[in-house]
This record gives structure tokens, C-alpha cells and sequence, in this order.
């Protein structure tokens, strides 16, 4: 415990007192030794980052609870699954980062039902460099993040119906091999119709008044 709290700059004090309040796992225990690695120094690292940017011993207690609880990031992915998006590893404070530190327990465990967040160890796994970007340019832009998320939750289900919708389609025509080749033509007829869709929305893309009447 000594040497765990000269790696990390704190006291041995404080090293007890975050194992009591669950901030960091218990030690591995050989008899009388008790050995901690780089996970807890890992933690404990992520624990002074979340206090310099202003959140709660309590609040980061939530936060490790949730991330604790969450899947991990073969399930996160769905063990193998083939999939476009790129997964991306943070760290607790690197995500802190991405949402001006709106990553409130609510947050977290919002972005944990969506299947957004997994853990691997003492790292966070985001399912996809797109959304992570997308959502924290939203939320750069002054959207608080827990709308975002809560617009994700509409926007899930409405993907949700479309792939079901393009799939029966093809499936009645073709094989599941199909599906998965002729995906870019989904993804091209949902990308206009969005597209056209936010024109309407914004009164863009209107015909061209019509000359007036000179009769």
C-alpha cells in the first residue's frame, strides 16, 4: 500500500480511505501480503483527474459503481460481431474531456443502457469513434449531453425499424448474405432521405418560385 501511494502522489491514508468508500478494488491477497498493480494505480490516476475537474468523492464513487457494473467489451461489441464502427479506448478523465465534464452517474449510466460505454479492465470502450465524435460536437455546440442521450434513445429506435424494414426486404428477394452486401444501398437511401428530410425541416431545397403571372 505504501509503494501504491508514492506511484500515485497521495498518502497511504487516503489510499485506505478509497478502499473503504469502493474507488479502488480490493488488493490480491497472498497470506499476510496484500499486492495491488497497475489497475489500482490506474484508478487511482482516474480518481485525481475527476477531483481536479470539480466532481464529488460521491459522484466518483457512482461513476466507478456504474463502470464497474457495465459490460465488458466483448459483450459491448457482441463478441465478434461484424460491425463498421471503430471502437475507441478513454480513460475515465479522457471522456471527462470529450463532454466539459457533463459525465454525471446520470450520463454514465444513460450511455451505459444504450450500449455506447463497456469496460476492458480499468479502460472505458466507446462502440464507435462516430458517435462519440458526433455527441461531443453536440454537446460543444451548448446540447447538454443528457438530451443528446435521450435523442439517441428515439434515433435507436427509429434505426432499429429501418434496418428491420431493409432486411425483410431483401430477405424476401435473397439470401442474409445479401443483407450484409447490399448494406451501402441502405445506408445510401437513409443518408437522402435525411438529407432531404433537413432541407424540408430548414426550408431549403424548395422549388424555385415560379415566374408570376403576366396574363
Amino acid at each position: 500500500m505504501e509503494e501504491l501511494a508514492e506511484a500515485a502522489g497521495i498518502t497511504v491514508r487516503t489510499v485506505r480511505f478509497y478502499r473503504e468508500r469502493g474507488l479502488i478494488k480490493p488488493p490480491r491477497r497472498e497470506g499476510r501480503i496484500a499486492w495491488y498493480d497497475e489497475t489500482h494505480l490506474a484508478r487511482l490516476r482516474t480518481v485525481a483527474a475527476l477531483l481536479e475537474r470539480g466532481h464529488t468523492l460521491n459522484g466518483i464513487a457512482e461513476l466507478s459503481d456504474a463502470f464497474d457494473r457495465g459490460r465488458d467489451v466483448g459483450e459491448l461489441l457482441g463478441l465478434g460481431e461484424p460491425t463498421e464502427e471503430t471502437p475507441v479506448r478513454l480513460s475515465a478523465a479522457e471522456l471527462a474531456d470529450h463532454f466539459a465534464g457533463q459525465d454525471t452517474p446520470e450520463n454514465l449510466q444513460a450511455a451505459l443502457d444504450l450500449g455506447y460505454l463497456g469496460t476492458d479492465g480499468e479502460e472505458i470502450v466507446h462502440i464507435s469513434r462516430r458517435l462519440l465524435d458526433v455527441s461531443s460536437a453536440l454537446v460543444r455546440e451548448g446540447i447538454p449531453l443528457a438530451e443528446v442521450l435521450a435523442a439517441a434513445v428515439t434515433v435507436r429506435e427509429h434505426a432499429n425499424a429501418l434496418a428491420d424494414l431493409f432486411a425483410d426486404l431483401v430477405l424476401a428477394h435473397g439470401t442474409e448474405k445479401d443483407v450484409e452486401r447490399l448494406r451501402p444501398l441502405a445506408k445510401s437511401v437513409v443518408e437522402a432521405e435525411l438529407s432531404l428530410a433537413m432541407d424540408r425541416k430548414t426550408g431549403e431545397g424548395r422549388p424555385a418560385d415560379r415566374p408570376a403571372d403576366t396574363h
